[in-house]
């Protein structure tokens, strides 16, 4: 049996100007400038640089009718919107680079080549005599140790891969043995199974006093109790008293848990954060600028704009020609959407920071996060009159430079609950004086979620302990008793 149904849909086809609109408005300056050099490489009508004289823009100024004639127009349909604003579309590298601005005195940088941890490690080892083969199995050892100065790989499935791809048969007590040589490399503490085996080689390796002898045992017989902080059971078992085991914590607290890390000879990246938007007080007034990475001087090419009015100027029976101003016109109007685009990029991005700073005004004054206001996307967006996703977009994954310190925008927003006077205060404001009453806690008996819940409620925040947990959590702050100290 047939069914006829019908069904409506409502569809939303955005243009090739709101698309790329949105894809600029969500990059970051880094990622924005890469997309900038971009665009200048792939089309020639696109210039650097301030016009040369004001009149020029009249000839930007094209007849509709002229170029519905002239070029075949892209239609809303074979556009993919999701394609477009897909996250994948913005770079890994988008917090690569130094920071810097146009007004800069250009400098130039030397990048050191200094050699890798591994490389270190290969070059120690070539000062033991070792015949051809210990030395391939040594290496291999080597090769496997993680940047932290680690080897988690169990010492069995070394044994078969050693046996399948270098064609070396061992036994694994004999690659204990060459593991054993590793350990005694530089620095302390590499090649190492576990934090336990790390800290015990290190120690080890040390002129041993009454405390550093007191750490190697308290390592080998109690580490569950010392990372568990049970204290009382240690002082039991070992017979000591509570000076001696603070001195020998102290000796364990002040070794390297990654050995790897503690080489300045390291290939690592550094990232450094560029702020896209900077906040001064001056004179008592917040001022707000745009980081001049986002305001590029761009311009339509001259020779462009002629080289189309040579083309409308000449036969327009002659194929060749319409296909090569065709060619011209579309990448006119490309490099005029993309300046047209970056400008509304620029004012979205001056509105919407605009308004939150007016909104946290209290805070930027004083960089008190107590003063921090409760908000949400939706407060920007009714303020500023755009839709919540545009505020999304501004706000993700971009900083600002304010006098006291670089912050993610995004940390700002919060949500909102009611205090014991009915008033709305932030989260953020709540986390903040968790993280307070923590640091000025009895470290010998820290506070208990329960107790920080009760804190909490006297000083007006009514909250339920597995709320103190959840916050706790989110400030990466361990639970009392992980906290405990001698």
């Amino acid at each position: 049996m047939l069914k006829q149904q019908l069904n409506q849909k409502l569809l939303q086809k955005l243009s090739p100007q709101q698309i790329q609109l949105m894809k600029l408005i969500q990059l970051p300056t880094l990622a924005f400038e890469q997309k900038i050099k971009e665009e200048l490489e792939s089309n020639p009508a696109l210039e650097e640089g301030k016009e040369e004289s004001e009149n020029d823009s009249e000839d930007l100024e094209f007849d509709n009718q002229e170029n519905e004639r002239e070029e075949e127009r892209i239609e809303a349909e074979d556009i993919n919107v999701d394609e477009y604003l897909s996250d994948d579309e913005i770079p890994d590298y988008r917090l690569q680079a130094n920071n810097y601005s146009p007004d800069d005195e250009e400098s130039k940088v030397p990048i050191t080549g200094g050699k890798s941890f591994h490389e270190f490690l290969l070059e120690q080892l070539g000062t033991y005599p070792l015949d051809e083969q210990g030395r391939q199995i040594a290496e291999y050892l080597v090769g496997n140790i993680d940047d932290d100065g680690y080897i988690r790989r169990e010492l069995s499935a070394i044994v078969d891969d050693l046996a399948f791809t270098q064609n070396i048969f061992v036994e694994e007590e004999q690659l204990e043995r060459y593991l054993k040589l590793i350990q005694a490399l530089e620095p302390a503490g590499v090649g190492a199974r576990n934090l336990r085996e790390c800290l015990m080689i290190q120690l080890r390796q040390e002129e041993s006093s009454y405390h550093q002898r007191l750490a190697l045992e308290i390592l080998e017989d109690f580490f569950d109790e010392f990372t568990k902080k049970h204290y009382e059971k240690l002082i039991q078992r070992l017979e000591l008293d509570e000076e001696d085991l603070r001195l020998a914590i102290l000796e364990i607290t002040r070794l390297n848990p990654k050995p790897g890390n503690s080489t300045s000879n390291s290939n690592r990246e550094v990232q450094v954060v560029v702020p896209d938007y900077t906040l001064r007080i001056v004179e008592g007034e917040l001022e707000l600028t745009l980081n001049s990475r986002n305001a590029p001087e761009l311009n339509v090419s001259r020779e462009y704009r002629e080289m189309l009015e040579t083309y409308r100027q000449g036969q327009k029976e002659n194929k060749a020609q319409k296909e090569a101003a065709l060619f011209v016109k579309q990448k006119l109007d490309g490099a005029k959407w993309f300046i047209e685009a970056i400008k509304q990029r620029q004012q979205t991005l001056m509105l919407t920071m605009g308004a939150i700073m007016e909104y946290q005004k209290d805070y930027f004054l004083t960089g008190d996060e107590l003063k921090l206001r409760p908000m949400i996307l939706k407060d920007i967006a009714d303020e500023i009159g755009m839709d919540i996703s545009t505020v999304s977009r501004v706000a993700s994954n971009k900083y600002v430079s304010t006098p006291y310190g670089t912050f993610l925008i995004k940390e700002f927003f919060s949500e909102s609950m009611k205090n014991d006077a009915g008033e709305d205060v932030s989260t953020r404001e709540i986390k903040k004086i968790l993280e307070v009453s923590v640091s000025e806690e009895d470290k010998r008996k820290p506070l208990t979620d329960d107790k920080l819940a009760q804190l909490l409620k006297d000083k007006g925040y009514p909250i339920a302990r597995r709320t103190v947990a959840k916050y706790r959590e989110q400030l990466d702050i361990p639970v009392a008793r992980l906290r405990k100290q001698l």
